[in-house]
């Protein structure tokens, strides 16, 4: 197990980080660029290039990340809503689950995954979203009012990035994965509100051999001229994924889709594409860069299909997982406290969590604090009389399926679908 005490991931060491960077002239904007292109090494190489009057210059590398242009946008420019709240990851933002106020994610501490170097600002009087492809007989165009015209539906879920905890693979396994940073805080819960696709695609004419829709978003500055990723024709169809119009009753967030992006429950968040643009319905499968090189497992376990171009197999449904609301190695006083979480799993309600505060060696039931609904989180709570000094919380969920989280998890290289059980450290005064 790695040592995870010492690793310098935590939203108070970005703020740390920032600090050195102001005292030492580096701007927000480059700040923000050293974060994603070298993490906490290339700001420390940074800020030593600047005491050497070197002007703080920034150490070139051999790769730019998809999110990032010659010119980063700075935070005003990137995000419609303040970064303040979040733990800043380059062009994406975590969610503090410490910070969340209940079950119900707000829109303001939803958690931020981009393609592009920017959220997109569309006008709702501009957006058009087009229905195509050889799987339809009737290619349609609908306005943003002829949507908020069409039969609603309500769906509360968890949408979690792919990604989320991928640190853990270094920080529990010792192996480092590809990909940006995320601790735990990827992932986020509320109800969203909108039209049901199947409804659209029943409007466009779906014949018979349709299998698969491609939707594609209006972020035209992410890979391929707008994030897309396949969805099975059975999938599309379900009831529950739906073209999304509100979030918890209110305007999705500018940078969360405004002004319609894709729900699909259960599947993991890049499926759910935001500011939807395009439904292309094909006949075969169509082979994207988010189901070939990106959103695929790859490792010995997972050997591409005879073929097919995948670089492994390509990913869908998300997996259980919890996680204690709680910042990492933070710091809580000792004595009697109360202790929260979240617990989701993509295919069945949760109906148990247990928890450890010795290793794993003894395990106890936590109380469940939200309704059971089918694809949003369970919220939990637990009583611990903590003692002083570094201790661990680890935490197991279960589902009325049966699914419990494992012990252990073979690694793969992206990161993808973290979900062991695994030691959450905390320091206590």
């Amino acid at each position: 197990m790695g040592n995870f005490f010492t690793k310098e991931k935590s939203g108070k060491d970005a703020e740390r980080l920032w600090a050195m960077c102001r005292q030492h002239g580096i701007s927000r904007r480059d700040f923000l660029r050293l974060m994603a292109i070298g993490g906490t090494a290339a700001v420390l190489a940074a800020c030593t290039n600047a005491e050497n009057g070197q002007n703080g210059q920034i150490p070139q590398t051999g790769e730019t990340p998809a999110a990032e242009e010659e010119e980063t946008p700075s935070g005003e420019e990137r995000w419609a809503k303040s970064s303040d709240p979040f733990i800043i990851r380059g062009g994406n933002l975590e969610t503090r689950l410490e910070n969340l106020p209940g079950w119900i994610t707000p829109g303001e501490l939803w958690f931020v995954r981009n393609n592009a170097p920017a959220s997109p600002r569309i006008e709702a009087g501009d957006y058009r979203l087009r229905v195509e492809g050889d799987g339809v007989s009737n290619p349609i165009e609908f306005s943003i009012e002829d949507l908020r015209q069409m039969p609603r539906r309500s769906v509360p879920t968890v949408i979690e990035c792919a990604g989320n905890m991928r640190n853990l693979f270094d920080l529990v396994m010792g192996q480092t994965a590809e990909g940006g940073e995320w601790l735990t805080g990827g992932v986020s819960n509320g109800e969203w509100t909108g039209v049901p696709l199947s409804y659209v695609l029943q409007l466009a004419e779906v014949n018979g051999s349709a299998q698969w829709v491609l939707p594609q978003g209006l972020d035209s500055d992410a890979p391929e001229g707008g994030h897309q990723k396949p969805i099975t024709m059975e999938k599309a169809m379900d009831p529950d994924t739906i073209i999304a119009l509100y979030l918890n009753g209110e305007d999705i967030p500018v940078d969360n889709g405004y002004p319609a992006r894709l729900v699909v429950p259960g599947w993991v968040g890049s499926t759910n594409v935001k500011w939807l643009g395009l439904l292309t319905v094909s006949e075969e499968r169509p082979w994207v860069r988010n189901n070939t090189t990106s959103y695929v497992l790859i490792g010995p376990e997972w050997p591409p299909e005879q073929n097919e171009p995948a670089d492994g197999q390509p990913i869908h449904e998300t997996v259980i997982k919890s996680a204690v609301a709680l910042p990492w190695e933070g710091e809580i006083p000792g004595g009697q406290q109360i202790v929260r979480g979240y617990a989701w799993s993509p295919t069945a309600v949760v109906n148990r969590v247990e928890f450890s505060t010795d290793g794993g060696s003894s395990w106890n039931e936590a109380r469940l604090t939200s309704p059971p609904i089918r694809y949003a989180w369970r919220t939990f709570e637990f009583d611990w009389d903590a003692p002083s000094g570094e201790q661990t919380i680890m935490t197991r969920a279960t589902d009325e399926d049966g699914n419990t989280q494992p012990d252990s998890q073979p690694f793969n290289e992206k990161g993808y679908l973290f979900n062991m059980v695994y030691p959450h450290p905390i320091r206590v005064q």
